[in-house]
């Protein structure tokens, strides 16, 4: 017979390996409010959450308690989101020397624009083609730069001064200077929930910058409208538990995207409605975030 404290020890230690196994994910036309004025445009996107907790299951009301890993899936993004994104998190105080900085997208090139601060504010102007890296970054690589209105590159090239010479990385704040290129590290760029996952490719589309994690296209079982299914494991969730996960949030309102905030979403739990099924599965029909917001009334959806 195996002694007692052995036989405790394994039980301990399988409840351990239960509670902080990764729940499956898989998302569909989902806008996740992130921050203020920032959206990430969730296509299609299959991975997992990681609890970050030793012993504890992800908290879906705490973006603190999880990691989304991306194994398949494209997210878009907004000149607008990331303009306030940089603005946000990256040039502030203790950042690179960068003020009032703007992206838009024209000619099927990033155009960034600001002020330069070394003693007095310079304007400037680069403009270039996006990459992914082979360790999953995004690489902006300048086709032309000016300062102060002025054709810099050439310049820049005959004193032997390059980009990073002029603005110094922030490696934390997931900017960084290679050269004349500029590299974006979604990883550490993007608030809470942090995100991990291999980028495979960024495209530019007309109005938005498009990058595509892990194979080309994620794909899933057939399903209609715009939602986010988490499967199995234990996931926590309000004031409940979930064993062997099978939560669907469904956009109560499916015309266009579900815009959806994980840091703030309690108002939309209370303004939707939930159905359990007979395999204690649980559907929740969830409003749009600025309909939650606003107290508009709740709409009543079928099964799809």
């Amino acid at each position: 017979m195996r002694p007692l404290i052995a036989v405790l020890l394994t039980l301990l230690a399988a409840g351990a390996s239960q509670t902080t196994s990764p729940v499956a994910v898989d998302f569909q036309a989902i806008n996740f409010h992130v921050a203020p004025g920032v959206v990430l445009e969730v296509r299609r996107l299959q991975g997992a959450l990681i609890s970050r907790r030793p012993n504890a299951p992800p908290n879906l009301d705490d973006v603190t308690s999880y990691e989304l890993r991306i194994d398949a899936g494209e997210i878009a993004m907004s000149p607008a989101s990331l303009t306030n994104l940089l603005n946000q998190r990256v040039f502030t105080a203790g950042g690179p020397p960068i003020r009032h900085a703007t992206i838009t997208i024209e000619d099927g090139l990033v155009k960034q624009q600001g002020k330069l601060q070394k003693g007095v504010q310079v304007p400037f102007t680069v403009v270039g083609n996006v990459s992914a890296t082979p360790d999953g970054k995004i690489r902006v690589t300048p086709e032309s730069v000016k300062t102060a209105g002025v054709p810099a590159k050439g310049v820049l090239k005959l004193l032997h001064i390059e980009l990073d010479n002029l603005i110094p990385s922030a490696p934390s704040r997931g900017f960084a200077t290679e050269g004349n290129d500029i590299v974006l590290d979604p990883a550490t760029l993007l608030p809470d929930p942090r995100i991990s996952g291999q980028l495979t490719a960024v495209r530019i589309e007309p109005t938005r910058i498009v990058q595509t994690f892990g194979r080309s296209a994620a794909h899933g079982p057939e399903r209609r409208g715009n939602y986010m299914h988490y499967r199995g494991n234990r996931l926590k969730f309000g004031r409940l538990t979930m064993e062997n996960t099978d939560l669907l949030l469904i956009d109560a309102d499916p015309k266009d995207a579900f815009e959806f905030s994980p840091g703030a979403h309690q108002k939309q739990l209370a303004a939707g409605y939930s159905k359990t099924l007979l395999d204690g599965s649980l559907r929740v029909y969830m409003p749009d975030l600025d309909a939650a917001e606003s107290g508009a009334p709740r709409k009543q959806s079928g099964e799809r």
